[in-house]
């Protein structure tokens, strides 16, 4: 198992566990710099598809565990959800700020968790993401400290293509 799947892996079961407590996720496979997880839920096989920044600023700051992921909406067949996943408290009152490819959108955080604002642009973030090359966040810890992080997004369109056949 490659560094990037360790952490991948790592991650996800952070992330899912306290959820998921009876079916830990498990590593499928890696798309480029997206891994596909998957868990069983009521019989099913749930897949989602997940990645790390590979810059974070700034430098010589503990930035914690960070992540991006698109996860299938519950009830809704066919649907994905982004989220953010910071590894510390983002202040209150601010948004997460993400732009593919210069296209913005901001995410409302709740804690270290960041969603869209409105449910249609989840399905905006994710074309734009299937088309794009980066991913930026831009945060404010709840310390005040401002930070950026830069995902690839190369393997995104293959990891969801084979995330929406799984079973």
């Amino acid at each position: 198992m490659s560094a990037l799947q360790t952490i991948l892996l790592t991650l996800a079961l952070l992330s899912f566990s306290a959820s998921l407590a009876s079916a830990a996720p498990k590593m499928v496979r890696q798309f480029d710099h997206w891994g596909l997880f998957s868990y069983k839920s009521g019989g099913r096989t749930v897949c989602y598809v997940l990645s790390v920044p590979v810059k974070e600023d700034p430098v010589g700051v503990d930035h914690g565990r960070n992540f991006f992921l698109i996860a299938p909406k519950s009830g809704a067949s066919g649907a994905y959800y982004p989220q953010a996943v910071m590894g510390y408290s983002v202040k209150p009152g601010t948004t997460i700020d993400l732009a593919v490819d210069g296209k913005a959108f901001a995410m409302l955080p709740k804690d270290n968790v960041g969603w869209t604002r409105q449910e249609a642009d989840d399905s905006r973030v994710i074309a734009a993401m299937q088309r794009g090359s980066d991913l930026s966040i831009k945060a404010t810890s709840r310390r005040g400290t401002e930070t950026r992080y830069t995902y690839s997004l190369k393997g995104v369109s293959a990891a969801l293509k084979q995330a929406a056949a799984c079973r």
